[in-house]
This record gives C-alpha cells, structure tokens and sequence, in this order.
C-alpha cells in the first residue's frame, strides 16, 4: 500500500490507506483514544477503538514515529473533515524522552530563546513550519519572476580577500595562511557579472558582524540580489525591484495557501505605482508631523521608518514605499550621484510596513569616475584590481538591489523578532543549533 499524506484524506473517503507520521497528540478516554497524527501535509484524527490497540497507544511518547493503518470516514469534527478507523498501528521509532516543547497547542507558549534552543523539535510545530513554507513559496516566487524578465541566476564566493561594503562588520578567517573574510554581499561579482550576462540574480548567504542585539538584525541572512544592465537610472532599477516583490507575493499566494491560512494572514496589495519619496522631503515630512529636529540626518532612524509607513498607508494606502536619494556619504563607494545634486544618491529603499526592506540604486561605471571616487574617499584602487577591471574594459550603466528574505518574511507573517523568521538564527550571541 503507497503511502498517503493527511491533505489526501478527504479524497479516499470509505478506502482503507496507509499514514505515516509523529504522534502529535493522544486523547484518552475509558474505552476509546484519539491520535493526532501530524506529517507534512498536516493533522489527521485516528480511532482508537479496538482495547489491545488502546494499550498500545497510551505509553507512547510525543512525538513517536507511526506507520497507521486505517479506514477513511466523514468526521466534519475531525481535522480536514475525516478520520481513520479501525487503526493497524506500527510504532517506527520512539523519542529517548518527553519533547521540550509542547507542540499539541495551537500556539507555542514557550519563550522565543526556548523555542530556538529547541529549534530541531520547535519547527515541527504547525505554525512554526508554516512560516517557512511561506519564505521557501517568496523565494521560489522571486527565482520565477526573475527568469521571466530574463535573468541568469549565479552564485559567487562566500570566502572573499577584501569586504565588501566597508571595513567594518566584516567576518575575518584565515584562508591558508593568508586573511581573508565572509562575504557582506555579492554586490562587486553581481557588478562584474553585468558585463557578462546583462541581467544577474542571486539568492544566497551574507554575513555582517552586526554589533545590534535588535529584532531587525542577523548576523548572517538570506539576500535575494538582483542587477541590471542598460538602465536608465535608479528608477529603472526601482521597476524591477516592484516586480521582484510582486513575484514574491504571487510565489506565496500561490504555493502556500495552507501555511497563510494556518497563521491567518492576508497579503498586502502592491501598487502599479509605489510612492516615492526623496530623502530630503521625507526629513522635512517627518519634521513636521513629529514635531522632531531631523534636518542633516544622512539616514533613517527606525523610529522614522515606522512613521513614514504609516503615512504611505494613510496618505496613499500603501503598505510600500519608496525613499530615494539618500545623502552620498551613507552610501558606498560604488553609488552613482543624483544628476544635479551630487551630495544625494540615486538610490533608493523600498519601506514595507515600517521597515527597511530592499536597498538598491544605480552604480558608477565608467572607469575613471570609480578612481575618483576610491580617491575622494582615502580608498586604495589596489585590493579591488579584480573588480576594477570590468570598467577598464566597458561597463554599461546598471543599478541593483538586495531584498532581505527573513525581513520580508517577518513583515508579511507579523512576527515580532526576525529570528522567528528564521530557521537557525545567527546573532550577536547564537552560534547553535
């Protein structure tokens, strides 16, 4: 008999089916038992009826691994509807102790530090395991989106001879001998790449040694990056970066239907035209609706990210918006000035519900302008020879961007710290599981 999955039931109503799976859950009564059993499709009910299959069941541990055996019946009670009867019981493997955590409820009462020291038996949770099907359907949703617009995905070193973005929050190794560090993105290979195929995506690792013990924060995540060749400027880069999102959104409502029902969330709609925002106006918005003194500020506190995504939600209705032309000096080298203004950027971030969700903006690239600008910034052409020869040889303009996966992941679920959003969290303090 082939296995079926617990989502299947209803379609073998009055069939006798084999389920495989953890005991979930047991409740016992004086002549009959019932036993969740939970699988990657879910939750069935199985009868227990039959006295020496009763005692069976009734010592085993949370958790245990069953094969059952049984007959599919209507039981609009039951989960999904339907519940086996007349069980054939096989226990496959048996838990060493009681779980430390209790996975019968429907929300884990545990502590956030408790459920990720506890992370291999906490994931089985229902809700807990929907959260990720929601981030593996974004991200297949964003690979989809991105080979339809004609982009080739690549993957590029993690282990790199120089950082990335800054000197700072910068992982060091030692790379035989010589040092080396963990890569904050693959921004300059993305760049490079440009040259190559026009169009170029990657979904992968960064690690930033973030000295915050916030809940925005990880000290390694997931960037989804993306660049693109022959743009305009960074409002060509901001188009893609809209569809890249709707992708995410169409890529969840499409293959994690059950996993949005089980956490009770509904997507948020994006708009044909995101609002936009520069940095300077939104300074002076922020000033006058709190009332705070933010003129000079060459970023956005956390504080004025929450503010402003409110605001787009009142004024426009949007749960997204778009700041550009952040000031030059908070952003790195590589970033092309706004045409007319060149102590702001043409760059931009994508707000999503308050918070920092993508970075992006248009590159420089022409050779001569990337001296120029190592130069007026007291950096060394040398460590970036490797990069540097891609413009010597013909560069077409071209802007990217980055979305952070577990962010979107929390913002879209309501999870309140981005570690519950993340399968193994690395932080300032976690280095297991």
């Amino acid at each position: 008999m082939s296995r079926t999955y617990t989502d299947e039931l209803r379609r073998h109503v009055g069939e006798r089916v084999e389920l495989s799976g953890w005991l979930h859950q047991q409740r016992q009564h004086s002549r009959i038992s019932f036993v969740i059993l939970r699988d990657r499709g879910g939750l069935a009910q199985i009868v227990v009826e039959e006295p020496a299959v009763v005692r069976t069941v009734a010592p085993l541990l949370p958790e245990t691994v069953l094969a059952v055996e049984g007959v599919v019946a209507d039981a609009p009670q039951a989960p999904g509807g339907v519940e086996l009867h007349d069980p054939a019981i096989t226990v496959i493997a048996e838990p060493r102790e009681h779980p430390p955590i209790e996975l019968r409820r429907p929300q884990l009462k545990e502590q956030l530090p408790t459920i990720l020291d506890n992370a291999p038996v906490a994931l089985r949770h229902p809700r807990q395991r929907a959260i990720f099907e929601v981030s593996a359907a974004a991200l297949a949703g964003y690979r989809t989106t991105l080979d339809r617009l004609g982009f080739t995905e690549i993957q590029t070193p993690k282990i790199v001879g120089g950082a990335t973005e800054s000197g700072a929050n910068v992982f060091e190794l030692d790379y035989f001998g010589r040092r080396a560090f963990l890569a904050q993105s693959p921004q300059l290979y993305k760049q490079m790449l440009v040259g190559v195929f026009e169009r170029v995506y990657e979904t992968g690792p960064v690690f930033r040694a973030e000295p915050h013990d916030t809940p925005r924060h990880l000290a390694e995540y997931v960037s989804l990056d993306a660049e693109i060749g022959f743009i305009e400027d960074h409002r060509t880069v901001m188009g893609f970066c809209r569809e890249a999102v709707v992708g995410m959104l169409e890529g969840v409502a499409g293959r994690a239907g059950t996993a949005l029902a089980q956490l009770g969330i509904h997507l948020p709609m994006v708009p044909d035209e995101i609002p936009v925002l520069h940095f300077a106006d939104a300074l002076a918005l922020i000033e006058e609706g709190t009332g705070e003194a933010v003129t000079g500020e060459l970023d956005l506190a956390p504080s004025h990210e929450r503010w402003l995504g409110e605001w787009a939600l009142r004024t426009y209705g949007s749960e997204f918006v778009f700041v550009e032309g952040y000031p030059m000096d908070k952003r790195p080298f590589y970033t092309h000035p706004e045409e007319g203004r060149p102590e702001f950027s043409a760059s931009f971030d994508l707000l999503f519900r308050g918070l920092e969700l993508v970075t992006g903006g248009q590159r420089l690239h022409r050779y001569e302008d990337y001296l120029r600008a190592l130069a007026e910034r007291g950096m060394s052409a040398a460590p970036l020879e490797g990069y540097l020869q891609a413009f010597r040889y013909g560069m077409p303009p071209h802007g990217g961007f980055a979305i952070g996966l577990e962010r979107f992941v929390s913002r879209l679920t309501g999870a309140q710290n981005i570690r519950e959003a993340t399968l193994f969290p690395r932080d300032l303090k976690r280095l297991s599981p």
